[in-house]
């Protein structure tokens, strides 16, 4: 029986146990593993998931048992302090003596921790293992105010951390930007904006000279001259390779750390002892993924079984994640720089959203690019580079997506080769997913993950694996579930009825009943959404779910303030609401605006100000404008047959009545509207998701338009109606789109794919083909009746009102919340 010792129980440690006891049916190794650490391998890619309410054993990858059952001896809170490679044994702190025919360095990286002074005071903390977690959150209880160093991937991680304990959070980054490994000077811009938005100070091109305090951390020092008064410091400005024991056995290191290895994972001095993970250097390079190390694992895996090896030749360090609850990737060559190629760039800073793709110089080839703020399409971007499939016609559609109407001109995921790899980190490629599905009769994505462990890495591929699965059973023939997230085996349309039958109200009775786990961040805001478009019921009773923007009945803005909209309908106003519109933003300084949508935004408040604006704009007869929320936002109108001599019908009128019956609707995305008097349009009804545009004879009622990023024009749903019979059809309309469209989708979109299209839209609205009509009106009918003012709601309820403040242990408003002027109005210090 061949002896293994593995030292270092880390996710590469597991990994490679994991792939040596699946490929050792015979039971040929004898495997102990010394883990200095308490407890068993963890997830590491997923730590922060500690600060939001994941135990040690929810991040476990396998509890103590499964060594038991597979025979692995596994030495707990043992460090090696030697390797005696002439006697080919270890020897841990213990005294413990063990011997090994193969040796496996899987003992990772330490976090590096830079030279300043003061580095050994109180309050200073790395950011690397659980232990290091708790006490974090420990000394984090009597703190308010913390930094990271780090504006990498880990300190960015460390900053979420630090953010969910509610501490005002800094991240010190020595770079002239954030992530500078992956992101271009743009993309990090964008990222810095939206983390600022977060409520994050970004402090970039500072060099820390020292930490101050007697003993205990009171603040930074920078070279600059400038200072930063801190409470908490948690250094997270990467790794260093954990190769002290290559050192003292006489195996070979890089200079910049790490055991040198050749490329089968071998040491150049010893063929018996490999390194796998963070702490092998080959060819001068440590692979700090997860993926690249799992890749090792199982060359070293397929050497001990004597299967075919693949020599380790480097691995592709693509990446996406979320940052704080901001899509960032990062794919093939990012900076164009590997070879000549063309950039193409959209940027939408509105929206938050940066992508760039590396376009060969012939135009046939994906090189690489960077996304920010949306990464859906990372996965297929990916794979077009690393397979060299051919680019469409226009390569700008791989970014902006079809426009206009047109179907998407990119290639999908059947287009993609047998051998393309889908999940990096188990190396799982298209061809082995599709015979599993074929010949195992897989339907779920569970499955597929308990069969090839596909997905259980990073996460990154999931999007790309549920893809496939729906494509593969599509070709064989068997009917697809569109389901809402690995939590609910349901899809939105599905759960909705379900809530509606089981009278389901809350989202922890719908988890216990019909889904699994937790939840996520995809399912919460989805059944928020379904919950408030069932029962209208006021929003903050499911307040734990929400995004940031209903959690506080408002829009988030830049430097962490909130914006006031009050609803206008139809953008008439009187000169009396007028003036308390121009009281309030005097009294509370704040930022005004008139908007695209008829109205005034008020721009710069605090979390804690909300209430008492929002109750003196309620005193005056004000009721929310709902700019937060998933629901309707404006009805726009001109001024019609009342003033314009072009005019045929009363637009604002109408407007108004329009946008009075369906305020405060939640829908699968928020909902725009607008009346125009006449033909020539001056309200731009046709970009609207519905649109009237008045004729001689009454009103055309157009349907499913949107401006933003991917404009299209609306279409004619039915002309020459009446206002009843307009209003009767909008209803309808704006039901079926609810109870039928995916979450985050907009009605236009949800259009394009209904099957039919707007033949079939007219044949169920207009003429009723599923004769569900009067069943859409009473379910909108209830929606009207029961409407209610959020924000009234929370002004007259002291509990929710004690819900609004920036700080869970302080009344104090945010102090780092800055302001200059710009034309006379204050704007915050970071425009």
């Amino acid at each position: 029986m061949t002896k293994i010792v593995v030292i270092g129980n880390g996710m590469v440690g597991y990994k490679f146990c994991e792939k040596l006891i699946q490929a050792d049916p015979e039971k040929a190794f004898k495997i102990t593993v010394f883990g200095e650490e308490h407890w068993p391998a963890y997830d590491r890619v997923h730590l922060s998931d500690y600060f939001t309410g994941s135990t040690a054993e929810d991040l476990l990858l396998a509890p103590s048992s499964w060594y038991e059952e597979n025979h692995i001896l596994l030495r707990r809170n043992e460090l090696i302090v030697e390797i005696n490679r002439q006697e080919k044994k270890v020897i841990s702190h213990l005294g413990t003596e063990v011997s090994y025919d193969k040796l496996i360095l899987a003992t990772g990286s330490g976090a590096m921790v830079p030279p300043i002074k003061g580095v050994e005071k109180k309050g200073v903390f790395v950011y690397r293992t659980l232990e290091d977690l708790e006490a974090i959150i420990d000394y984090g209880k009597n703190v308010k105010k913390a930094a990271v160093i780090g504006g990498g991937l880990l300190g960015l991680e460390a900053a979420k951390a630090v953010r969910d304990m509610g501490l005002e959070t800094h991240v010190v980054e020595f770079a002239p930007r954030l992530m500078p490994r992956q992101l271009d000077e743009a993309g990090a811009s964008l990222l810095k904006s939206k983390l600022e938005d977060l409520g994050i100070s970004i402090h970039l091109n500072k060099n820390t000279r020292q930490i101050k305090g007697n003993g205990k951390l009171s603040g930074l020092d920078f070279t600059d001259g400038s200072e930063l008064p801190i409470e908490m410091l948690v250094i997270s400005a990467g790794i260093k390779p954990r190769d002290e024991l290559a050192k003292t056995c006489g195996l070979s290191y890089a200079e910049r750390g790490g055991v040198i290895v050749n490329e089968y994972l071998q040491t150049v001095e010893d063929k018996d002892i490999f390194a796998i993970g963070e702490v092998a250097s080959i060819q001068n390079m440590i692979y700090g993924l997860v993926a690249p190390g799992y890749e090792m694992a199982t060359q070293v895996v397929n050497q001990l079984t004597e299967k075919k090896v693949k020599p380790f030749l480097g691995y592709d360090m693509s990446t996406k994640l979320k940052l704080i609850g901001i899509d960032v990737a990062s794919f093939g060559d990012p900076f164009g720089t590997n070879e000549p190629s063309t950039p193409i760039v959209y940027q939408n800073k509105i929206s938050g959203e940066y992508k760039r793709i590396n376009i060969s110089l012939d135009g046939k080839r994906l090189l690489g690019g960077i996304l920010v703020g949306e990464a859906s399409g990372y996965g297929m971007l990916l794979q077009m580079t690393q397979n060299s499939i051919p680019l469409p016609p226009n390569p700008e559609d791989l970014i902006l997506g079809s426009r206009g109407g047109k179907e998407s001109s990119g290639a999908g995921v059947g287009d993609l080769p047998s051998e393309a790899q889908i999940c990096s980190c188990e190396n799982v490629t298209k061809g082995s997913l599709c015979k599993i599905i074929e010949e195992d009769g897989l339907t779920k994505l569970d499955e597929i993950k308990a069969c090839t462990k596909a997905g259980t890495g990073c996460g990154g591929c999931i999007p790309m694996v549920n893809d496939l699965l729906k494509s593969q059973l599509k070709a064989m023939g068997k009917q697809v579930k569109n389901t809402l997230c690995e939590h609910f085996e349901y899809s939105r349309q599905e759960l909705l009825d379900l809530v509606k039958i089981k009278e389901i109200k809350s989202y922890e009775e719908l988890l216990d009943q019909l889904g699994t786990g937790d939840g996520c961040e995809t399912c919460k805001p989805a059944v928020a959404s379904i919950l408030a478009s069932t029962w209208n019921e006021l929003i903050t009773k499911q307040d734990t779910i929400q995004d940031t923007n209903d959690r506080f009945l408002a829009n988030i803005q830049k430097g962490g303030t909130y914006s006031v909209v009050p609803r206008v309908p139809g953008g008439e106003i009187t000169p009396d609401k007028l003036m308390v519109i121009a009281q309030v933003a005097k009294k509370y300084g704040l930022y005004t605006k008139i908007t695209g949508g008829q109205r005034i935004d008020m721009f710069g408040a605090r979390v804690d100000q909300l209430p008492d604006i929002w109750e003196e704009l309620i005193d005056a007869g004000f009721e929310s404008g709902h700019a937060y929320g998933k629901s309707l936002r404006t009805v726009k109108s001109c001024v019609g047959s009342t003033w314009c001599r072009y005019g045929v019908q009363d637009a604002v009128s109408f407007a108004i009545e329009v946008e009075e019956r369906y305020r405060g609707l939640r829908s699968p995305h928020k909902l725009k509207g607008a009346v125009s008097g006449c033909i020539r349009e001056c309200a731009e009804a046709q970009s609207k998701d519905f649109g009237i545009i008045a004729t001689e004879k009454g009103w055309n009622l157009y349907v499913g338009g949107n401006g933003g990023s991917k404009p299209q024009h609306a279409k004619l749903l039915i002309n020459d109606v009446d206002s009843a019979t307009c209003l009767k059809y909008i209803d309808r309309y704006l039901m079926f789109y609810i109870r039928t469209a995916d979450p985050l989708t907009r009605t236009s979109t949800w259009l394009n794919k209904l099957e039919g299209g707007i033949d079939y839209l007219r044949e169920v609205v207009v003429n009723d083909s599923l004769n569900i009509g009067e069943e859409l009106e009473r379910e909108m009918a209830f929606k009207i009746e029961t409407y209610a003012c959020e924000w009234k709601e929370v002004v007259n309820n002291p509990i929710l009102r004690a819900k609004f403040q920036h700080f869970v242990n302080d009344d104090q408003g945010d102090p780092q919340i800055a302001f200059n002027e710009v034309r006379g109005q204050k704007a915050p210090i970071n425009w």
